[in-house]
């Protein structure tokens, strides 16, 4: 009988270069399944990294010049990989007693991991409750992700949701507004929403913007208007006009 090939776990993760990795090495919560340092980089002259490797119990492994960059070709990684486990993706919570401006950050039809790992930048330096991520329609958490986010996913709440349409019904009774970015002329201008409630603000992708059946899921519809000639912003770009106009309008 053959044997079946061993399914990747997909809670394993990785990440290179020294913003991200110390991040993660600082982190008390993260399980370190193993850290490389090349000999000689930046990384392992780097004192605070010194410093935390002798201070936490995980596997460090120091390889010379050639086996690291063969085995990490062409990354940026300043000589340094941590390749760790967790659970990142956590199941929703009631917010039905929750507080009054509590906010939460969807993504529909997203398919950029690049736009992703900014977006949950964006989202926890704007202080945002969370982050809802369908299971479908929409790119998942990947290396590129969390590389790009630069430690944000550390301390963002990232949540999983398999129907959205099904979801957002239910934190509409858990006394949410729902309320979508779109391109339309019908929309309000993002600026004059009233942001000093339950938000879920709902972000659709540059191309296929939200599929119509959030749309009409939405309670009020918000775009941002273009001036130049292109139609729309990127969607990281977006987001965070969007969050942090919420930010100075709850500085009020």
């Amino acid at each position: 009988m053959r044997k079946q090939p061993k399914k990747k776990n997909q809670n394993i993760y990785q990440i290179f270069g020294l913003n991200g990795t110390l991040n993660i090495l600082e982190y008390k919560k993260k399980k370190i399944i193993r850290v490389d340092i090349m000999q000689g980089s930046v990384a392992e002259r780097k004192q605070v990294v010194n410093t935390l490797i002798k201070t936490k119990t995980f596997p460090v492994h120091r390889l010379t010049k050639d086996i690291f960059l063969k085995k990490y070709s062409g990354k940026r990684t300043q000589g340094i990989v941590v390749t760790f486990e967790e659970n990142i993706i956590q199941n929703l919570p009631s917010f039905d007693k929750s507080s009054e401006y509590e906010c939460l950050l969807v993504i529909d039809n997203l398919e950029d991991p690049q736009n992703l790992g900014q977006i949950i930048r964006t989202a926890e330096c704007a202080n945002i409750t969370g982050l809802l991520l369908p299971e479908h329609q929409s790119v998942q958490l990947t290396d590129s992700v969390l590389q790009v986010s630069q430690g944000a996913f550390i301390h963002l709440p990232i949540y999983r949701c398999g129907n959205l349409h099904q979801q957002l019904r239910t934190l509409k009774k858990e006394g949410f507004w729902i309320i979508g970015v779109e391109n339309s002329v019908k929309a309000m201008q993002w600026h004059e929403l009233d942001y000093k409630r339950k938000l879920v603000l709902v972000m659709g992708s540059e191309g296929k913007g939200i599929r119509p059946v959030i749309v009409k899921a939405c309670d009020e519809l918000i775009t941002i208007p273009m001036h130049g000639k292109l139609n729309s912003l990127n969607v990281s770009s977006a987001t965070s006009a969007i969050l942090f106009e919420r930010q100075r309008q709850l500085s009020l």
